[in-house]
This record gives C-alpha cells, sequence and structure tokens, in this order.
C-alpha cells in the first residue's frame, strides 16, 4: 500500500499521584489552562499498590485520574509528556516530586501511558521518552498484558477507564458526524 494512514483523534487523560490535595488543585488548574477543560476527574483513590514513590513523595498518597474535553492528534503526547514534566518540576522541594503527572490517551481500542522510563515492551518517542499500551480494549473489556502495572488491572481502573472510552466514543461519533 502506498498511502498512509492516520489515526483518529484521540481522548486525553492524565493520572496524578500526589500527597497534597493543594498541589493536586494547583497542577489541575495548570493542565485545564494549557489543554482546556475536563470532562471527567475520578475520585480519589488511596495509591498503595506500590511504595516505588514513599521514598521520594512520602507515604499516604492519592490517585485521581481525569480526561480533557477535547480530542488530540497521539503525535502531541511527547510534547505534552514534557509539559507535565515541567510541572513536576515546579513544585518539586529539594528535587523531590510532591506530584507525579502521567499522561497518555485512550482510544476504542487501548489506553496509552507516556513515560520517562524505557523497557522492554515500549516504544521511544524522541526526547527520552516513550509509551506504552497499558491495556486493551477486546471483547467488552480492558484487559492488560504481563507488564501492565497493578493497579491498572483492578476492576476499579477499569470501570474509570470504560467511563472514559464511552465518553471518547460520543465524542469521535460526533466529530465523524461533522465531516461528513
Amino acid at each position: 500500500m502506498l498511502s498512509r494512514r492516520f489515526p483518529l483523534p484521540v481522548k486525553f487523560i492524565s493520572g496524578l499521584i500526589y500527597s497534597s490535595e493543594e498541589i493536586y488543585l494547583s497542577t489541575k488548574s495548570l493542565l485545564i489552562h494549557k489543554y482546556g477543560q475536563i470532562d471527567f476527574e475520578s475520585q480519589p483513590i488511596l495509591f498503595n499498590f506500590t511504595d516505588y514513590y514513599t521514598k521520594e513523595m512520602g507515604s499516604g498518597l492519592t490517585r485521581r485520574f481525569i480526561s480533557f474535553r477535547k480530542l488530540r492528534n497521539p503525535a502531541e503526547f511527547l510534547k505534552i509528556k514534557l509539559y507535565c514534566l515541567k510541572l513536576e518540576k515546579r513544585f518539586a522541594v529539594d528535587s523531590h516530586r510532591l506530584i507525579n503527572v502521567d499522561p497518555g490517551y485512550l482510544n476504542e481500542a487501548k489506553l496509552v501511558l507516556v513515560t520517562t522510563k524505557d523497557f522492554s515492551h515500549r516504544i521511544y518517542l524522541g526526547k527520552g521518552i516513550y509509551a506504552e499500551v497499558t491495556l486493551q480494549y477486546r471483547d467488552g473489556s480492558f484487559l492488560e498484558s504481563p507488564s501492565t502495572f497493578p493497579d491498572f488491572r483492578t476492576p476499579e481502573y477499569k470501570e474509570i477507564f470504560t467511563h472514559i472510552r464511552d465518553s471518547y466514543r460520543r465524542d469521535i461519533k460526533k466529530l465523524c458526524l461533522k465531516k461528513k
């Protein structure tokens, strides 16, 4: 085939892990200012699946997920991750993050997270940024792979992503109808 196929726009999501509600609200406000209104915000979720962040951020961490109303081109996520890293540094104290901002996107088939850490299942995007398919959507539900983080395997997280996916499907249908 001699022609290229470009992807449909995707739903921008972000998982935020934080120690202080004030830092979360400030970060969320800056994300909204940069990327537009959110259309979903999860309830606070106790982040107790790993102690990976404890040394840097302390214990008693919370996670929330947000999604943004405006659909985006997946090619934008390298720049989005770089901006999120700037936000983390902005709120850091003595080189210790007080918030972790993990952007990614969701479409009908998958949940993709963007990270600074390389591993065998991650694809390099450039500028020290990698992407991974964290969950796949098949046969009516999100399915994990061997490399999926433990918290992303939970019914609670999958319910959140199913809700966001349903919203995405409505948005993409409207977009496609407008183009006709």
